[in-house]
């Protein structure tokens, strides 16, 4: 069983504390809005009634997922020197390949059988094998049909032969309330199905560090690892999140937990449905959150909400009428506490339609109604593979612009220059350290402002290279030799 630890540094009393991913759809229906009247309960036979009709309800819908991938991997570094190599033979230097095996959960969406699980449950390197075992007993081969880092969602299809299969239904994850009775269900450790109970204990946690699209269920139901890609669900037996992570300082449940919010499955199993490409709408602006003392300065009586610090000349925002300086606080009647409330609240209103904004400007409350419409790409991506003896062989790169910046997750900031997509482990990039997402600023003191001119100034050997890479809104100066 895989288990993927983060460590997250808090402050204060806390110290250091484990951030902890728990490892181990033609036909779904999407609940509507609704007005619920929820009660406490008024007799010690009410304290006294039963979780099982909801877990007969939902537990059929929950899988376990298991992934076996094949690696590679040499018996030690050492042989990799040719000094070993030469005196114990060759055969101590090539990579032997070895099976891995990781655990995790996941839940029907569909009679069809789609599934969605976590992208860390079925992230693997090289060729692996996807095998999802339903409550039945019943095993069945999968297929990956959308995998999307950036939220750390996948959806698979059961290769079932026309099988048919339960398939749980969506709640609307927005009508939850701090203090609602949830169950989690999945796969802890590896020992079986189970069921936890608890209550919603926070919502719209964004300071997490979990995925690009922060927006979490908070709840004390115990999750533990091999719970990752379970369900959250409500007394109603529908999904209202995908179990996700914990923080733990032992590894194990203290209560805890975080899921990721139904609306936000619904946006990524419906991607997967309609071609498997995730296509989320463009703001067109870069946001900061609010301190106190600039709420201060701008009128505002409290830090809430999303300040607009730049506006693309072709984006949806300046057509909208946004300036620099507004600062968004609501989207279609919604509150928004930060930058990271609005990108989720926006995303999840998917492509092709239109969201009201109500926004402060010089102390006056104003609305304004902005297009939810998918990144443009400009300039053309020119996607190119380097090669050849300088330091970013083995890498491809591209023109930055809106499309591409969103496609990794990047700000609205980034969308000028040369950006890298992957890069190959053993190359000199590789060896370099370069990342995805990485921006070519300079070489040889030279701007870098496409790919064009990028492969042209490689071109000119050199006994140094001076190289300046942007990462995380910081530039590296660099100097290798060549």
């Amino acid at each position: 069983m895989t288990r993927l630890e983060v460590l997250l540094r808090r402050g204060g009393k806390f110290g250091l504390v484990a951030l902890i991913l728990v490892l181990g759809a033609p036909g779904a229906t999407f609940a509507q809005d609704e007005v619920v009247t929820k009660v406490v309960p008024k007799s010690a036979a009410a304290v006294k009634q039963s979780f099982a009709p909801v877990v007969k309800r939902a537990a059929p819908t929950v899988v376990n997922v298991y992934v076996r991938h094949k690696v590679q991997q040499t018996v030690s570094p050492l042989f990799n020197d040719p000094f070993f190599r030469r005196f114990f033979g060759q055969q101590f230097g090539v990579p032997r390949e070895r099976i891995q095996n990781s655990l995790g959960s996941g839940v029907l969406v569909s009679s069809k059988g789609v599934v969605v699980t976590n992208y860390h449950v079925i992230r693997t390197g090289g060729e692996s094998e996807i095998t999802v075992a339903l409550n039945d007993g019943r095993e069945f081969p999968a297929s990956l049909i959308l995998k999307d880092e950036q939220t750390d969602l996948a959806v698979l299809r059961l290769q079932g032969d026309g099988a048919k299969f339960p398939a749980i239904e969506f709640a609307n994850s927005d009508s939850l309330e701090v203090g609602d009775l949830v169950l989690a269900i999945g796969d802890p450790f590896g020992v079986g199905q189970t069921v936890t109970s608890g209550i919603v204990s926070a919502l719209a946690r964004t300071k997490v560090g979990i995925s690009d699209y922060q927006f979490f269920i908070q709840t004390d139901a115990a999750i533990n690892p091999g719970n990752s890609g379970g369900a959250l669900v409500d007394m109603d037996g529908r999904l209202v999140g995908i179990n996700t992570a914990i923080f733990s300082k032992s590894g194990g449940s203290h209560g805890i937990g975080f899921a990721i919010p139904s609306n936000m499955v619904q946006v990524i199993v419906q991607s997967a449905l309609k071609g498997g490409k995730v296509q989320r709408p463009w703001l067109g602006a870069s946001l900061q959150p609010l301190t106190s003392d600039l709420a201060e300065s701008l009128g505002l009586a409290r830090p809430a909400g999303a300040m607009v610090t730049r506006v693309h000349e072709k984006g949806p925002a300046q057509r909208a009428g946004l300036k620099v300086g507004d600062v968004i606080v609501s989207i279609d009647g919604k509150d928004v506490q930060d930058p990271e409330a609005l990108q989720y609240r926006f995303v999840t209103k998917g492509v092709g339609g239109a969201v009201e904004l109500g926004l402060y400007r010089d102390g006056k409350r104003l609305t304004t109604t902005i297009a939810t419409e998918v990144p443009i790409e400009e300039p053309p991506r020119n996607e190119r593979e380097l090669t050849g003896a300088n330091p970013f062989a083995g890498s491809r790169v591209a023109n930055l612009s809106p499309a591409v910046s969103a496609e990794l997750g990047m700000n609205d900031d980034s969308d000028k220059g040369v950006v890298v997509l992957e890069v190959e482990s053993r190359s000199n990039a590789g060896r370099l350290g370069l990342r995805p997402g990485d921006i070519i600023v300079g070489v040889n003191d030279q701007k870098i402002e496409s790919v064009k001119q990028l492969s042209v100034v490689l071109q000119i050997q050199t006994a140094l290279w001076k190289l300046a890479i942007e990462r995380g809104g910081k530039v590296f100066d660099l100097t290798i030799r060549g």
